[in-house]
């Protein structure tokens, strides 16, 4: 199987990304700090990054959680953990705020 280039850089960015994620969240673990400084970590960002990948193994990746359209490119270069289009996350925010 042949992956597109934005899938193949998308699956590089989010490699390094995990892999800066999971040796910050070990550095944590290590050192005693102050309660404060995991909070400089995302709490599901690990996650996400991580379900991005397994997305992108199953063929799923650039697909819309939501309303199943396209993901645009530019949105997943910019952020590839993305789960929904851009419409859809904006409808999401909002529902969350109302």
């Amino acid at each position: 199987m042949h992956a597109d280039p934005i899938t193949t850089l998308a699956r590089r960015m989010l490699l390094s990304r995990r892999d800066a994620l999971r040796a910050a969240r070990a550095g944590e673990e290590a050192v005693a700090r102050p309660p404060v400084r995991r909070a400089c970590l995302p709490p599901r960002e690990l996650e996400e990054v991580e379900a991005a990948l397994e997305r992108i193994e199953q063929g799923r990746f650039g697909g819309c959680e939501r309303c199943g359209g396209a993901i645009g490119r530019q949105r997943l270069l910019a952020v590839p953990e993305a789960r929904c289009c851009l419409a859809c996350a904006d409808a999401r925010a909002r529902d969350a705020n109302a």
